[in-house]
């Protein structure tokens, strides 16, 4: 039976607790159980971009130091999960070949072979692997992008008031704010009686008060 060492990498760190990895190591340890072959080890990408180099990938960096082993086989789960870039695909493909892998795609096994044809198939296939990725990260600048004009506020930040408890501490604050008192004075009782602000540590300003109160995204 010969040995196999399993690559799996996820690009964010949201990714780390779903299904991702788990999904590609299933279908890396059912090519291998039809292949006759043995997983010896497992590395992970945790949170890595598909564009970044071989430098950037410490778990692959590791994997290939462990050529001693005599292990000779690395299985991924597809093309897309080594890199979502075609020039860092095969750059890597080059890095894991030139350190004595052979390096084998489960979902598509043939594409990894050297002749012309195969070689065009693959190349052709990390080509829309990148305009997909492209096609994403536009897809989501659009949508934060009229996310921020509906609600004026800044990209991956939520309002004050959306959280757990703070929706009283607005409700106070118009209160105080309707008996005439002022932002700083509203700040300064916050800060008396020891109320939190968003980030622990810092104190209630009245900028920050006057920012919550006219519904912008205040960072406190």
């Amino acid at each position: 039976m010969k040995r196999a060492y399993a690559y799996l990498r996820v690009s964010s760190r949201g990714q780390i607790e779903g299904d991702g990895f788990k999904r590609q190591e299933l279908a890396i340890r059912e090519y291998a159980r039809t292949h006759d072959l043995k997983i010896v080890g497992v590395y992970r990408e945790e949170g890595v971009s598909g564009a970044s180099e071989l430098q950037g990938r410490k778990a692959l960096l590791d994997l290939l130091t462990q050529r001693a082993n005599g292990v000779e086989l690395v299985l991924i789960e597809k093309l897309d999960r080594l890199a979502r870039d075609l020039m860092i695909q095969e750059n890597l493909i080059a890095d894991i070949q030139k350190s004595g892998f052979r390096l084998v795609s489960v979902a598509e096994p043939d594409l990894l072979e050297n002749d012309p044809t195969r070689k065009l198939m693959r190349q052709m296939m990390g080509a829309i692997a990148e305009y997909e990725k492209q096609m994403i990260v536009l897809k989501l600048r659009g949508a934060r992008e009229r996310k921020k004009d509906d609600f004026g506020k800044c990209e991956g930040r939520k309002l004050y008031g959306t959280k757990a408890g703070e929706g009283v501490l607005v409700e106070r604050m118009k209160a105080l704010r309707s008996m005439g008192m002022s932002f700083s004075r509203i700040a300064d009782t916050f800060n008396t009686e020891r109320i939190p602000t968003r980030t622990a540590g810092k104190r209630w300003h009245g900028f920050a008060v006057n920012q919550i109160l006219t519904r912008a995204d205040c960072q406190i």
